[in-house]
């Protein structure tokens, strides 16, 4: 890829702040650098919206001491020299040395090392295209791995025999690997092979995933690195998808692994920029076929089928995303959009009424998320792709009629109508709301007078 000589400029305010902080820098004897991520994005033309500063020559005291002056610090590291820049996204630190004591990525010990090299200090980095650092006074780039070669090669490659000492590097291989459409370089691909999950923290692992789900140009490339090293053993959910058949005839892309990597790539091309959005529909198109293993097998006809695969990914999917996040709410969203992943199509084949779209709404909260899922379902059976998807339109506009589409159905009765009907208030008050409710999912009444009716007769009958 082409490489400009220079990295982009800083936004604006980023810029300021990060110049004041190398003059200070500077002033109390020191030398500052941008490093990391910010320097690779900004060399990609990536916007670049938080920076890392690593500082050379002062003591975590003395840096202290210059920054304080101007700007509020929140330590995040005391003990080895990291704090945050109180109200701006940067990141200032100091070079430090690591050695491996123990098991997992707790197993380090760390101190911090002012008076290394710039050699020394970016040896601990990842891989190369993040150990560039960059004199934001000087214009100097430093980059003694070659990390804006591997850049232009787009090679993904580490900086030292240190790598395989923390774990999370290999999930890291695989987010870089998908955000920037890199190749992981083979001798790295044989090393992965040998590092176990070991102590990896769910919190950890999860980031990692969602790095990829949110930022991944192509999440197929990423996802071919884990199988490659083997590390999609460590995810049996995903690794049963490898191999599992599928109809030609509808999936002339091939096997159900191929297919969900299929389809990644094109939610990955429609994302919305809404975070939490784009990482429930990601989530649920990564696992919206898990569970097709268990219950894909040929017909009397000889066919390929998965009857009922949808309801038996429900439970798959949740044991998937438990082992990484603690999130209910994400679970449960992304397994609703699993289970009736397929009903966008099927109600526009029958088409079916308000209350089932009501109901559906109901179900998975959003409408136009599960289009969204539907909608890559459909683009990835290449080269059977659908530039135009009619069942996601229909239910779309049905969903906007009903006043449905990114939000589920509001209750129309509510407790304080049963008070105005001269009822006092206590546990009878849950039956009546469930059943105007449910009368309501019906298209029994739409409009609160109609409701209050129905409510009025309701309450006679008993």
């Amino acid at each position: 890829m082409h490489l400009p000589e220079k990295p982009q400029p800083l936004p604006e305010e980023l810029d300021e702040v990060c110049r004041k902080i190398f003059y200070l820098v500077k002033k109390a004897g020191g030398r500052a650098l941008l490093v990391g991520g910010c320097v690779r994005d900004a060399l990609l033309n990536v916007p670049v919206l938080d920076v890392d500063i690593e500082v050379f020559g002062l003591g975590s005291k003395h840096l202290e001491k210059a920054i304080s002056r101007d700007f509020s610090l929140d330590w995040v590291g005391r003990a080895f020299g990291v704090f945050k820049i109180r109200g701006y996204p940067i990141d200032l630190s100091l070079p430090r040395r690591e050695s491996k004591k123990g098991v997992g990525h707790r197993g380090f010990e760390i101190e911090e090392a002012p008076y290394l090299t710039f050699e020394e200090a970016a040896s601990r980095r990842d891989f190369t295209l993040n150990a560039i650092s960059w004199d934001f006074l000087s214009g100097e780039i430093i980059d003694p791995f070659d990390g804006r070669e591997d850049l232009r090669k787009g090679i993904l490659r580490p900086t030292s025999e240190k790598f395989s000492e923390d774990p999370l590097r290999v999930l890291r291989a695989m987010q870089l690997a998908a955000r920037f459409e890199l190749q992981v370089d083979a001798e790295t691909v044989d090393l992965c092979r040998e590092i176990s999950a070991e102590d990896l923290s769910p919190e950890r692992i999860f980031e990692e995933w969602k790095k990829m789900i949110l930022k991944g140009r192509k999440p197929s490339v990423g996802l071919h690195f884990l199988n490659n090293c083997g590390w999609l053993s460590s995810y049996p959910e995903l690794e049963a998808l490898v191999g599992c058949p599928q109809d030609p005839i509808w999936h002339p892309e091939g096997d159900v692994w191929v297919h969900t990597l299929h389809c990644l790539d094109a939610f990955a091309k429609e994302r919305t920029g809404d975070d939490w959005e784009d990482l429930v529909v990601g989530f649920a198109v990564l696992c919206h076929d898990l569970g097709k293993p268990a219950t894909t097998a040929p017909g009397d006809d000889g066919r390929i089928r998965s009857p009922g695969h949808e309801a038996a990914g429900k439970g798959i999917t949740q044991r998937f995303l438990a082992r990484m996040t603690q999130q209910k709410d994400l679970i449960e969203e992304v397994t609703s959009l699993v289970k009736t992943h397929m009903r966008p199509v099927e109600l526009y084949k029958n088409k079916a009424g308000d209350s089932a779209i009501r109901r559906l709404a109901r179900s998975v909260k959003r409408i136009d998320r599960l289009v969204r899922v539907a909608w890559a379902d459909m683009q990835g059976r290449p080269p059977m792709e659908q530039s135009e998807f009619p069942a996601g339109e229909w239910l779309l506009a049905h969903a906007r009629k009903l006043e449905v589409e990114e939000s589920v159905p509001q209750p129309i009765i509510l407790g304080r109508h049963l008070i105005e009907l001269g009822q006092e208030p206590g546990p009878h008050f849950k039956g009546f709301l469930e059943t105007c409710y449910e009368a309501q999912m019906d298209g029994v009444f739409e409009t609160l007078e109609q409701g209050k009716a129905y409510l009025s007769k309701l309450l006679a009958q008993e």
